[in-house]
């Protein structure tokens, strides 16, 4: 059976319906991270405990986000993109009923199970629509998408705790959701796949325990200890069922994923410094609605908007970045937007109690526009590596760095701050890190975020690499990245 071909004349339709995806799921993400402090003291628990509001979204998201990509290369992205946006808005109104934070977090997972489906096939359904010549540009838009979602979520999340029930920042979604179910079966083409191709179980289920082991010992690890001989055993289990995973996947003939892949050695980095970026935007949303509020004292409303610099920066930059490297090629553009992450995250790393609504703005701006100048080349690069046979997996490797990062990001990170709030007190603070004396919790700040400078710093030495392995013409043959090119 011969591949359908594209209808590229609908491209524009195409994104405006996944678009509608994006924004509802970022729109989310943003409106939860700014109500964490809300949380903590609306349903009466600690910080340990709502940040599993955020966690355990993510947890679901990155175990089964490759899996989707692998279905959605295998019966048709649309019917699966389809479902997932109907599960994810039937989540959104059930989160807003939850009456106490174990019920929200349940009604996370629920709402993450949509969001993998529409996570894992968005960019391949975007990459799919658009000729070749125009892809840094399209998913350049899609980053721009994805910030006006970030933008609209705190600015419209410190609103609505102002002046309504937490509940709001969830029902929210409800009319978006409605609208995007409705322009994805009236836009999206139904393209089914070449050829019957089977499902690799054994392989989706060796990878599923390999990742909850990493991503559970990431996070009980910042709880109870990351030395505990459980936690211990969790790290175990994490890279044997990885090993088991790749033994399988080189046996198969029809794997979860195609490892030739990563013979792209130029593919990998990508990948690497892409997952690197998300680790360290993910503590850093995660901590300054702290920062704001309980150090500089900033109401909700405030914290909102000054939360906004990045994506309204990224917003900016991202097509810009796109369409540039359409025409010069990714690699330049991507290690360019690390220098200025680079720039960024020494700026943050200075902030004080007396750093005033200006100097946090001034020092914010560069990792927006940083993150805006690297991240549509590097998705484009990942995106063009593979043949269209294998989009929705290529997808969900994207997506699964971004989820993956998010994860270690805020477990790690989080951890970090609360150990160092705990070593410069002297002693692990009554009702939790964010009880602590202001100057305590801005010095642990700094701590942490010059530790993300060297996760940085080490991200920006990998690009610069990459970039002078391609000046020399080393790149990999067609056939190593697509297999269907081997004679």
């Amino acid at each position: 059976m011969e591949q359908q071909p594209i209808d590229y004349s609908r491209k524009w339709y195409v994104m405006a319906a996944v678009a509608m995806g994006v924004f509802l799921a970022t729109i989310d993400g943003s409106i939860v991270n700014v109500a964490l402090p809300t949380l903590v003291r609306e349903l009466q628990t600690e910080f340990a405990v709502v940040q599993w509001v955020v966690l355990a979204y993510l947890l679901t998201v990155t175990t089964l986000i490759l899996s989707v990509g692998r279905l959605g290369d295998m019966m048709g992205k649309k019917p699966i993109y389809a479902a997932g946006f109907i599960i994810f808005t039937l989540g959104s109104a059930l989160c807003g009923t939850a009456p106490t934070v174990y019920w929200l977090i349940g009604f996370r997972v629920l709402q993450a199970i949509g969001a993998a489906m529409m996570m894992a096939l968005g960019m391949a359904i975007v990459t799919e629509a658009f000729p070749p010549p125009e892809r840094g540009k399209a998913l350049g838009i899609m980053g721009s998408i994805v910030s006006i979602g970030i933008v609209v979520g705190p600015v419209l999340g410190g609103m609505i705790l102002s002046a309504l029930s937490w509940r709001w920042i969830f029902y929210v979604n409800l009319p978006i959701g409605i609208a995007g179910i409705l322009m994805v079966a009236r836009f999206v083409p139904d393209i089914k796949p070449a050829g019957k191709q089977r499902f690799d179980y054994l392989g989706a289920f060796t990878l599923f325990v390999s990742l909850m082991a990493l991503l559970l010992a990431l996070t009980f690890g910042q709880q109870i200890g990351f030395t505990e001989i459980r936690i211990l055993a969790l790290f175990a289990i994490w890279p044997v069922f990885l090993a088991i995973f790749l033994m399988i996947e080189l046996r198969s003939s029809q794997p979860m994923i195609d490892l030739s892949l990563f013979q792209n050695r130029l593919f990998s980095v990508n990948l690497v410094t892409g997952f690197v970026t998300f680790v360290s935007i993910a503590g850093t949303i995660i901590l300054m609605p702290f920062y704001l509020e309980n150090v500089l004292g900033y109401d909700p409303r405030s914290v909102g908007f000054l939360l906004a610099v990045v994506p309204i920066s990224m917003g900016v930059i991202a097509p810009v970045a796109g369409s540039l490297s359409d025409r010069v090629g990714t690699r330049p553009i991507t290690v360019a937007g690390l220098f200025v992450l680079l720039v960024g995250y020494y700026a943050i790393s200075t902030l004080t109690i007396q750093t005033s609504s200006l100097g946090f703005i001034l020092r914010f701006l560069p990792i927006g526009i940083g993150m805006g100048i690297f991240q549509s080349p590097n998705n484009s690069a990942i995106m063009g590596s593979a043949p269209r046979e294998r989009l929705g997996i290529a997808s969900g490797l994207l997506s699964i760095t971004r989820a993956l990062g998010q994860t270690a990001g805020i477990a790690v990170l989080g951890a970090l701050w609360a150990s160092r709030v705990a070593y410069l007190l002297g002693v692990v603070p009554q009702g939790g890190a964010t009880t602590a004396p202001a100057s305590v919790q801005a010095a642990a700040l700094q701590d942490t975020f010059s530790v993300v400078l060297i996760l940085v710093g080490l991200a920006l030495m990998l690009g610069i690499w990459g970039l002078v392995q391609e000046y020399r013409g080393k790149k990999m043959p067609e056939w190593a990245v697509n297999p269907s090119q081997r004679q």
